[in-house]
Parts: C-alpha cells; structure tokens; sequence
C-alpha cells in the first residue's frame, strides 16, 4: 500500500478522493494540504487523514511515500520539481503543464531524482480507448491515414473555482479542460505532432461560457488530424481512427465501433470500470516497481506540446509549427 498526500482539495481533488480513499488496494491518502484550510476540514475528517495548509507540511511528513497534485495548472510544473527534489513520486492531475518548456522541465526533474511520474489522463483507462489502441495497432485498418477526436460536456459551466476562469490558467478555453483528453489520445494513437491550425469562436465569455474549438493536425508521421470541443454541451466522447483497410471508432467509456471494407460492421460494448481508480492503481503499481505508468514520459512533453501551439494559433489566428516553440 503506498501512502500518499494529495494537495488541492476542490472540486477534483474531492472526486479522487471518492474514488480511491477506501476503494484501492493499492494507494491511500494519509495527509492532505489545501490553502481553504477552514473548508477542508470536514472533508480531512471524511477521508480519515492529516491536514495542513502547505505543500512543505506534507513532504515533511514520514508516513508520505508519494504526492498526488490537484492544483491550478500554472503551479504544476514547480510543484513537480519540489516533490521530485524531495525524493518523492509524484502524480499531476492535467494539464502537466501549459508549456512544452516546463513540462520538459518537470519530466526532466523526475529523471534526476528516478522518481516516477504520473499525469491524469484518465480516458487512457476507458475500455473503449483500451480496445481502439490494441486494434490501432494490431494492423487491422491498414496503413493509419488520419484520426478524428471530439470531446464535449457542461462542466465550464459549473463554477468549481474562480481561478479555472483566468485567461493564465486556461489559455485554451476548452482545449484546457476536455480537449487535452483528445490531445493525449492523439498523441498515444499517431505520435508526436508537427502543425496545428486553430479556429476558437466564442459567443459568451467566462462566467458560463459558450464558446467552440476546431482543430486541424499534421503529425510528424504524416497522419492528418481533426478535432473539436464545445464547452457547455452535454457529453459526448467519440475518438476515430481511419486506415485504407478499415476504421474504428471509439464512442463514450464503453463502446467501439469498427468498420471493415466491404460493408462489415463490428459493434464491440465492453464492461464500465472506475477510470479515476484504475489510474491511481496503475500509479501505485509504478511506484511499487510494477508495471511502468502507461503515459510515457515522452507522450507528457508532446501533449503539452500540442496544447501550447495550439493556444498559440487561438492568439495569432495562424498555424504554429511546434517546431517553432
């Protein structure tokens, strides 16, 4: 069992908590830190563990084995860096940052420290992301010519925190909080990318927002890309691979649907599971010395990486080359 802190106790933190407190057999949270000290007190007296108002407190702490962030974005790579320098393991709720640059700079820190590194993508754990990996790669649909992601739903629209409406700490409007999710897959499905283009168009500001983003890819491969994200819609998840032999097409937690040429159709519906404790075990096993943690260090730089140029298309009306960053 390792015992870990978990820094950050607002809306998300609160949902790890539900997920893993209790429930993992494999990690559980011993010490807790959050700046509402007054606030978090029920919820230390729920979830069983200490509490203090700063990250230092729980590095300090013998029992901690390991750091779970559920921070803003801009304090995730210096955090990551503290808690490595610290000899401690450490797992970074997205986005691991907002610039290619420090989340080098994070990956760069663990490396030294060989300490390993989390990121919570936790659709990586959906069983229909499982299924269209292993089909991806397992040849079926041919030579992979593009791939197309769409991630919605209304959780902008439900005010969790005032700071997750600064322009600094989600320069991506929806790409910020859904559309990394499309990124890492796209990332994990066809490698690193070479150019985005980006069209944001917003129709009503932070609070509450209504606003769209459209993104065109070419990775470095030579795969093309789509993808969109509408902040205030319900949710709808759809993740779509396209080779000359054939495509597959992941739609929500549990389904993949494949197409063959031909005109065959194959409809695959799989169990649900607990993504957000599967991926906490999955962290623990890596701390353990189990398996590696699925994200690669290589796929957190590129991810971010793709996020950064495309917050950069939305402000400069143009295409970014990642090269150029």
């Amino acid at each position: 069992m390792i015992d870990a802190a978990i820094v950050g106790l607002g809306w998300w933190g609160k949902n790890i908590l539900k997920a893993v407190q209790g429930r993992s057999g494999k990690l559980r949270f011993v010490h807790g830190v959050s700046k509402e000290i007054d606030q978090a007190v029920p919820v230390a007296e729920q979830y069983e563990f200490t509490l203090s108002s700063e990250l230092g407190a729980a590095l300090e702490d013998p029992r901690v084995q390991a750091v779970v962030l559920a921070t803003p974005h801009s304090l995730h790579a210096d955090q990551i860096v503290r808690v490595a320098a610290a000899g401690k393991p450490v797992f970074c709720e997205k986005p691991l940052s907002l610039k290619r640059a420090d989340a080098a700079r994070a990956v760069d820190a663990c490396k030294t420290a060989g300490v390993i590194l989390g990121v919570g993508q936790n659709k990586r754990f959906w069983p229909s992301m499982e299924a269209l990996r292993a089909i991806a790669a397992s040849g079926v649909l041919g030579h992979v010519l593009h791939i197309e992601g769409h991630y919605s739903n209304e959780n902008s629209s439900q005010h969790f925190s005032s700071w997750r409406a600064l322009a600094s700490e989600t320069p991506g409007a929806g790409m910020t909080g859904t559309g990394i999710h499309i990124l890492d897959a796209f990332v994990n499905l066809g490698g690193p990318v070479a150019e985005v283009q980006t069209q944001f168009i917003s129709s009503k500001p932070d609070p509450d927002p209504r606003d769209t983003i459209s993104v065109l890819f070419r990775f470095e491969n030579g795969m093309s890309g789509l993808l969109g994200a509408v902040r205030a819609s319900p949710f709808y998840w759809r993740v779509h691979v396209f080779g000359d032999e054939g495509s597959a097409e992941a739609l929500g937690e549990t389904q993949l649907v494949v197409r063959y040429r031909g005109g065959k159709t194959e409809v695959r519906d799989f169990p649900a599971r607990d993504s957000l404790l599967a991926e906490f075990d999955a962290f623990a096993d890596a701390v353990s010395g189990g398996t590696p943690y699925p994200i690669t260090p290589a796929e957190m730089v590129a991810t971010i990486g793709a996020f950064e140029a495309i917050t950069r298309s939305i402000a400069t009306h143009a295409s970014v080359r990642l090269s150029t960053l």
